[in-house]
């Protein structure tokens, strides 16, 4: 019985084998299952998931983070920070006509006396291309996110520019805020001047001067707090 029970089954597998060797020179023309994995059309680019917020979700042309992530930093002492340049860089992957920088302004020392306050812009060489008037009036009054106008828009091309802070008078230390990532310290990580996210330049400023070195890039405000401003550009 045994020895019938393993013919019967080598019969079997001998059968098979034949017919689906028959299958194979008969010229079956049907692809194998990996041609037909193959044939399928990759996904075109882009996708169609989640890809989280962007700029042009809240009508504006460029960000330095979502604004829903951004907490509070304080504006320290007018003696650390008043007459230093704060820089803080972004990057634009596509021309655009800038005529706003967004601040947010966290919060307000109605007791403060400011002049001399102005936000610009320099380009990757360090030359001043934008700039605002005065804007201390702007800064002691409504503790929103709002735009501050250029003196006159400029077509700015591709690539990097660095938003330039500046700050004259006296104010509250926790009186007068500024809204940020939250990042601090953590913010160049991997990075060196001239390149540095977001760092200070010079002393004893009373207006936005027409050129930087960006290579004296320093972080001695930004390490003590004063860092990762939150802006934006419409």
């Amino acid at each position: 019985m045994r020895t019938r029970t393993t013919t019967a089954t080598t019969g079997l597998a001998l059968a098979a084998l034949l017919v689906l060797a028959g299958c194979t020179a008969s010229g079956d023309s049907r692809p194998a299952a990996s041609s037909s994995v193959a044939s399928v059309p990759a996904q075109s680019g882009g996708g169609s998931g989640f890809e989280g917020p962007r700029p042009q979700d809240q009508n504006l042309l460029a960000w330095t983070g979502d604004p829903n992530d951004a907490g509070h930093v304080t504006a320290q002492s007018s003696a650390g920070v008043g007459g230093r340049v704060t820089l803080v860089r972004i990057v634009l992957r596509e021309q655009i006509t800038w005529s706003n920088v967004w601040l947010g302004l966290a919060g307000i020392d109605p007791n403060a006396q400011l002049a001399n306050c102005y936000l610009g812009v320099y380009d990757a060489k360090g030359t001043l291309v934008a700039t605002t008037p005065d804007i201390s009036p702007q800064l002691m009054t409504d503790a929103i996110a709002k735009p501050f106008a250029l003196g006159k828009p400029f077509t700015a091309a591709p690539g990097t520019y660095f938003i330039a802070l500046l700050l004259n008078g006296t104010w509250a230390t926790n009186g007068l805020t500024l809204k940020s990532t939250g990042a601090g310290i953590s913010v160049n990580a991997g990075l060196t001047p001239p390149n540095l996210r977001y760092s200070n330049l010079l002393t004893g400023q009373t207006s936005l001067p027409a050129t930087v070195n960006l290579a004296e890039q320093s972080t001695s405000t930004i390490n003590t707090g004063w860092a990762s401003q939150w802006y934006a550009i419409s």
